[in-house]
């Protein structure tokens, strides 16, 4: 074989691989495009009045139905891909319970670590922790323990979870190390919370040091979660149960607001 040759060969595999990766690329964006537009859309009602558009209907559970936006554009675009049988595995990998330890782990670690906050808070301050508010929510204050995990659980675990982690990180890791892909994957989920910072409360009232501490958990969730999912062997279950119980750990009814800082720093420790 001439030298000619082999570089005509090395040109080939390079434009072979190129075509690939830019083939991968185009279903990523495709999906984080679709993801964004189907959640900004539902939340257009919500938003919109914040620049002045108004009297837009809203319905009940109006930003819960939104964060079925990467869930919807999951499925959408491995449809287009791999018709039915892409399907099946996402759905497979909804609802396997083969990872049992880590379904424990995603289900109770962050009660564990919220308690721990509280000790802390008790601890450094003197302040007594609010056991009745530990399982309650201030956004729903009707809702059981059990009525709000399972509003998380589907609204924003599986409704985020089988598009961020089910669908994006795996394509992302194919090219990249497990690390590399879950800080680039934080960009897009980052970005797709944009609207919430025009009427979501918690959001609303957020200084440049509040948004870069958020980012910064955002970081260090994704980070969790994408372990989570690696460790499980692609158990979207897993990481949905602890998409849910973080989120739940974090809206607790609680008097003290310092415990959310403190259980945030052990997250990230």
């Amino acid at each position: 074989m001439t030298l000619m040759s082999k570089d005509a060969d090395v040109r080939h595999v390079l434009r072979h691989l190129t075509g690939i990766f830019l083939r991968s690329m185009k279903k990523l964006v495709t999906f984080f495009v679709l993801a964004y537009v189907i959640s900004w859309v539902i939340w257009m009602p919500l938003w919109l009045p914040a620049l002045g558009i108004a009297n837009l209907p809203v319905v009940p559970f109006n930003h819960a139905i939104g964060g079925f936006g990467p869930m919807i554009a999951a499925f959408t675009v491995t449809y287009a891909e791999q018709n039915g049988q892409g399907v099946q595995h996402l759905l497979k990998a909804m609802f396997s319970p083969k990872a049992i330890l880590y379904v424990a782990i995603a289900l109770l670690s962050p009660f564990l670590i919220l308690w721990l906050a509280g000790v802390a808070d008790y601890w450094i301050a003197g302040n007594s922790f609010d056991w009745k508010g530990f399982t309650k929510s201030r956004e729903f204050p009707d809702f059981s323990f059990i009525t709000f995990l399972i509003y998380n659980l589907i609204f924003f675990g599986y409704g985020e979870e089988v598009g961020w982690r089910g669908y994006a990180l795996p394509k992302l890791q194919q090219r990249y190390k497990p690390i590399q892909a879950a800080l680039i994957l934080t960009v897009f989920w980052v970005i797709w919370h944009w609207p919430l910072f025009l009427y979501r409360p918690g959001y609303t009232e957020m200084g440049i040091d509040g948004i870069v501490g958020w980012i910064f958990s955002m970081l260090t969730g994704s980070v969790l979660l994408s372990w989570l999912f690696n460790a499980s062997k692609g158990s979207i279950l897993v990481v949905a149960i602890f998409h849910a119980t973080i989120d739940i750990a974090f809206t607790a009814d609680m008097a003290n607001a310092k415990i959310v800082n403190y259980a945030g720093a052990i997250i990230t420790i």
